[in-house]
């Protein structure tokens, strides 16, 4: 969030968007790793049936 509105906001808000920032960030991190698991599976399943 942007410097200035962060004056605006106590200490509890501050936090708790730090979180869930924090939180997004991991189920990125988990969205991305399983495409690429994803993709290594049908790369070796082509690779097999080949």
């Amino acid at each position: 969030m942007a410097k200035k509105n962060e004056k605006k906001l106590n200490a509890k808000q501050v936090a708790y968007e730090k979180k869930q920032e924090e939180g997004g960030k991991k189920v990125v991190a988990w969205i991305i790793g399983a495409f690429i698991a994803l993709a290594l599976f049908y790369l070796i399943f082509v690779a097999v049936n080949f």
